[in-house]
């Protein structure tokens, strides 16, 4: 669980109910019509940009911004310097059934064990990385569809509570009822947007940048292991990558 992620949801979430109740209750800011406008047309509108495969699975990349995989960069430089000393000693047939921490990694080193060169190893992980890119973009651009459709959703909403106040006018008891359409679903489409995905995309996307890091480290360190080189000059590769403090551990250990 991500922390940061949960704290500042539920935070934001909280401040605006606050805000809400402090001004007399949360009733006067719950409005059907405008929550089918806004949060019904956005979900059907965002589906109308997608396959209904990449729909579905992006609820699933969503729950990563509060769930996401850990993958610890120190730990895989250690180990990674680890198998290169196996290697070196006994050969690449020893690093079978080595423990590693995650199948992108498993899948390398078993590229090693079955005699795989450098050139056929690289290209293969490096062509993983990028499909893994294309697949969490696909999931990213579900997210900005919620974050570009909600407030225009919000907008189409308004517009529409204009009309039903302007051609009622004459009605005063249905201008109330209009005018709550025509400000409310403003506000269901700035939050949906705001508070809900532009966050949540934010996360995603610096998960993909670590991930993108984190496996390149791995291909670093397995294309050396395959050119035979000796575990420390690959450790000194590999933390050129890493932040200062991480560094200084690793060189200290």
């Amino acid at each position: 669980m991500d922390i940061a992620s949960l704290i500042g949801f539920i935070g934001a979430i909280g401040m605006i109910l606050g805000a809400m109740i402090s001004g007399g209750g949360v009733s006067p800011f719950i409005d059907v019509p405008s929550l089918l406008i806004v949060i019904g047309g956005t979900f059907f509108s965002v589906m109308y940009t997608c396959p209904l495969p990449v729909f579905l699975a992006s609820f699933g990349a969503m729950a990563k911004a509060f769930l996401p995989p850990i993958k610890k960069m120190d730990q895989l430089v250690e180990r990674m310097a680890e198998l290169a000393a196996i290697a070196r000693k006994d050969g690449m047939m020893a690093l079978e059934g080595q423990d590693v921490p995650d199948k992108f990694f498993q899948k390398g080193l078993q590229m090693l064990v079955d005699g795989a060169d450098e050139g056929k190893l690289v290209t293969q992980l490096n062509g993983e990385i990028k499909a893994m890119r294309a697949r969490h973009e696909a999931n990213q651009n579900v997210v900005k569809g919620w974050i570009d459709i909600g407030p225009a959703m919000g907008m189409i909403g308004t517009l529409i509570g204009l009309v039903l106040m302007l051609g009622n006018m004459a009605d005063p008891k249905a201008i109330g009822p209009a005018m709550a359409v025509a400000l409310l679903t403003t506000m269901y489409g700035a939050i949906i947007a705001n508070i809900i995905f532009m966050p949540m995309l934010v996360k995603l996307e610096g998960y993909t940048a670590y991930e993108v890091i984190y496996r390149g480290l791995v291909v670093v360190g397995l294309r050396n292991i395959a050119r035979g080189e000796s575990p420390r000059n690959i450790q000194d590769q590999m933390i050129s990558a890493l932040p200062p403090k991480m560094q200084a551990k690793l060189e200290a250990a």
